[in-house]
């Protein structure tokens, strides 16, 4: 932060002083008087500003800087979902205003009001807490995803937020395409991955019934607090590839994060680490349990996970190499591409094995590994 501008210091992608006369219009009354602003840390793909007047806090999201992926930032997507379910058990921080005027700080943006609360990102933030409370918080993530899938979307006003007919064929071709964008190297095994995915997408018999999918969802996508020695989920938050289609896709990519954490790739969450938090059989478990849904053909699905966030990591490390990022933590994202790309061929020989009658392995076991 060390442009200056009238209203306090000015951090990269967000003109203040803009951002104050645009406010005073669309969001009368919300702040008052000069605005400083903070790059929240920890964020590798949308930008997160804690915006104050010294009073009244608020949080502005916008686009990355640089290159940017078609249809991965839509800012007026992301403050859709989350006003839709302001009033269902998902806990989401309130909209307040939303800019699709690029002319006001050189992209669409939106306004959310602040939650209080901590994005749990590693074994070390979680350990203090305990076992049993640790434990509890991925009790309540587990459930709250299996909840967001309970959302009927026409209720909730989003029933047109997305094509769930022919939705994981369109993500592999999708995720492939993106992968194209960013090309700056030769990634061993990425083709051969898209090749046998394109392959083996499920048939409308085998997908499982559509939902509002978050598309990222992880602890430290959410805030929690503890409030009177209980932690609360206090908002789920950075949902900027949600969309209606497959809710597999959500459990698959949380048990992806899972594994990479286990194989202490760097950069990578690793709260699942931490003492008392869920396995990632019990993830599995708990969730079919609660929201009822089949897990048997997961394979696919974890497969599919493991390309995408390979594809994302890797346009974070094409920005990177750019100098197009803002923010620490960004050296070795690249690295976990490669490992990434291993993971999903395991899935999708995890998965071959389980359609295969003359293979030992029980094809009942959601994670090929027993």
């Amino acid at each position: 932060m060390s442009e200056q501008s009238p209203n306090g210091p000015k951090p990269p992608g967000l003109d203040l002083l803009a951002l104050s006369d645009w406010l005073a219009t669309a969001a009368p009354g919300l702040v008052d008087g000069p605005l400083t602003a903070e790059v929240v840390a920890g964020g590798k793909s949308n930008l997160t500003y804690r915006v104050t007047d010294g009073t009244t806090r608020v949080i502005v999201r916008r686009p990355p800087l640089g290159h940017v992926l078609a249809t991965a930032h839509d800012m007026a997507r992301e403050f859709r979902v989350m006003d839709a379910l302001a009033d269902t058990t998902v806990p989401v921080p309130l909209m307040l205003a939303s800019c699709s005027d690029d002319n006001v700080i050189g992209s669409p943006f939106y306004v959310m009001e602040h939650v209080d609360g901590v994005p749990y990102r590693t074994r070390e933030q979680l350990e203090p807490l305990g076992p049993e409370r640790t434990r509890d918080i991925s009790e309540r993530m587990v459930d709250t995803l299996a909840d967001l899938h309970s959302v009927d979307p026409q209720s909730v006003g989003l029933g047109d937020f997305g094509r769930p007919e022919g939705f994981l064929a369109r993500q592999v071709k999708r995720w492939g395409q993106q992968l194209d964008s960013s090309h700056s190297r030769d990634l061993v095994g990425s083709d051969d991955l898209r090749t046998r995915l394109a392959a083996s997408v499920p048939g409308p018999e085998r997908e499982s019934p559509a939902a509002i999918v978050h598309g990222d969802y992880r602890l430290d996508n959410i805030l929690t607090r503890d409030t009177f020695a209980h932690d609360e989920l206090a908002a789920v938050v950075d949902w900027e590839m949600a969309t209606l289609g497959d809710p597999l896709t959500d459990i698959a990519l949380l048990i992806t994060y899972q594994r990479v954490a286990q194989q202490g790739a760097t950069g990578v969450s690793t709260v699942s680490l931490a003492p008392g938090f869920l396995s990632e059989d019990e993830i599995i478990s708990r969730y079919a349990a609660r929201s009822g849904r089949d897990l048997t053909h997961l394979g696919f699905y974890e497969a599919l996970a493991c390309f995408k966030l390979a594809v994302i990591l890797e346009g974070i490390h094409y920005r990177f190499a750019q100098g197009q990022t803002v923010g620490e933590g960004f050296a070795a994202v690249g690295e976990m591409v490669g490992p990434l790309i291993a993971l999903g061929h395991q899935a999708m020989d995890r998965l071959e094995r389980t359609t295969d009658p003359t293979d030992p392995t029980d094809p009942t076991d959601p994670t090929g590994t027993h």
